[in-house]
């Protein structure tokens, strides 16, 4: 036996120890199936208005097991905001026909006989 070969045995076995040391520990909450985020992801697009407790609400009724949690840290993650509120502008132009004008001014009467202002 050549010591080259003794070394190269011990080599092969530190390699192969280190590998299986390595090797990534399945441990924690189990991932969430790529259909089902790309499922949610896309309910969150077609539904910014939805929040987690409804979008959850879905996902079971679709026999879906999920966490609500799990559903508001996607929501975070991709960064759906809801929509900006409309300006008073927009409002006023969307309502004008039903609206009615009315008049905000205050018409205060000076009585000279008195001296009160009414």
């Amino acid at each position: 036996m050549q010591p080259e070969t003794v070394i190269q045995w011990h080599r092969k076995g530190f390699k192969l120890y280190w590998t299986f040391k390595s090797k990534r520990i399945r441990s924690g909450r189990p991932s969430v199936d790529k259909r089902v985020q790309k499922l949610i992801k896309k309910m969150i697009k077609e539904n910014p208005l939805w929040g987690a407790p409804i979008l959850y609400g879905e996902l079971i009724k679709l026999g879906i097991e999920i966490s609500e949690r799990t559903v508001s840290n996607m929501i975070k993650r991709y960064k759906i905001k809801k929509p900006p509120s409309q300006t008073w502008q927009t409002f006023l132009k969307n309502h004008m026909h039903n609206t009615d004008a009315v008049d905000f001014f205050i018409v205060k009467e000076l009585s000279v006989a008195s001296g009160v202002i009414v």
